[in-house]
This record gives C-alpha cells, structure tokens and sequence, in this order.
C-alpha cells in the first residue's frame, strides 16, 4: 500500500470518527459522570464493535447487509431499538455523581459500548464502500485489510480519547442532583434521537 493511499484514507477515517454519532455521545456522558480515565472502559468496547464490524465486512456480511434490503432493515431496527433503549435508562438513571473504579465498574461501561458501535449498520455500509476504494490488487489483500482496519480503529480510539478529555472537566458543573437529572435526560434524549435517526434512514 502506497503512502498517498493510507494518507487519504487516515483523512477519511478522521472525518468519519470526528462526525458526531452514538458513540461519541457514550463517550461524553460517559466522560461527564465518571471523568476521562473512568471513560476509558467505554472507548475500549467501542473499539471492540468497530472490530466485530471490521472482521464482519472482511467475512463478506457487510456485501450481504449493502445487497438485502431484508438484512440491513432487520439490523437498523435492531440497533434503533437499542439505542432508544439505552436513552430511556440515561433518562431513569439515578442523579449522582461517582468515578468508575474496580472490575465490575468497568465491565458495566464495556460491554454497553460494545454494542453501542455493534448496532450500527452504518458503520458496516461505511466500511463496505470505503474499503474498496482504497484496496489495490498489486499488493497482498489481507495485508491491506489488516493496515486499513488497525488505522480505522486506532483513529476513533484517539478521538473518543479526546472527547473524553474534552467532556470530563464539565463534570463540575454537574454535581448536584438537579443538574445530573439534566445531563442525564439530556444524553438520553441524544440516544433515543439517534435512534429515531437510525430508524428512519435508508441505504
């Protein structure tokens, strides 16, 4: 893989991550209740999705998802119905702030993150139709794919990274039970919008 090549890519990938979504919402509020280093559960377990999606579109499901509409109807709601879901429990969460610490603290941030990025079929269509354009039959395909997916992913990593720095020093101002039922609804509000979002897209 040429140069050129990976750079214009990195450019994209960049567009892509800094684009706001699901994921950079669990991030912020993430970031807002248990401050930057407690966030970094969550940005892990994005990071798994993102590698489920990789290792799915190299199975060739995303070329199935990009064919059936059957397929991609199924998973958007599926993802839809999550992530309102998830908005619903930001909604009733209690109104306290507390730093993340210890395996069971972090297992509960994880996995929730995993599944925030799993349930996106956007982000399975992305990939189908960014790969390609930047696949080059002269060079080993798996090596490609490998650079490209590693890139992809440690790009989000360091943007989640950096909306958490971002988001955790504005936990101050939500340290009282009025302002964290605020910020709860508010990010509840923004995962069930991107489910309705997600809902109401087509190919």
């Amino acid at each position: 893989m040429s140069v050129h090549v990976w750079l214009a890519f990195l450019a994209t990938t960049l567009i892509f991550s800094l684009s706001p979504g699901a994921g950079a919402v669990n991030t912020i509020s993430t970031a807002m209740r248990h401050g930057w280093r407690g966030t970094l559960p969550a940005i892990a377990g994005l990071q798994l999705g993102m590698l489920c999606h990789l290792a799915l579109v190299g199975a060739g499901l995303g070329t199935l998802l990009a064919q059936s509409s059957e397929a991609f109807t199924l998973l958007k709601w599926g993802g839809a119905a999550y992530l309102i879901w998830l908005g619903w429990q930001k909604w009733r969460a209690p109104a306290r702030f507390e730093l993340a610490h210890g395996g069971e603290r972090a297992e509960a941030l994880f996995w929730p993150a995993v599944l925030v990025n799993l349930t996106n079929p956007k982000t399975i269509l992305f990939l189908v139709a960014l790969f390609p354009q930047f696949l080059h039959t002269d060079y080993p395909l798996w090596s490609q794919t490998l650079i490209l997916g590693l890139t992809c992913v440690l790009v989000d990593c360091l943007v989640m990274v950096g909306y958490a720095l971002v988001a955790s020093p504005l936990a101050q101002l939500v340290t009282n039970e009025r302002r964290m039922r605020l910020q709860n609804r508010l990010f509840g509000s923004l995962f069930m919008a991107a489910g309705a979002a997600l809902a109401s897209s087509s190919r």
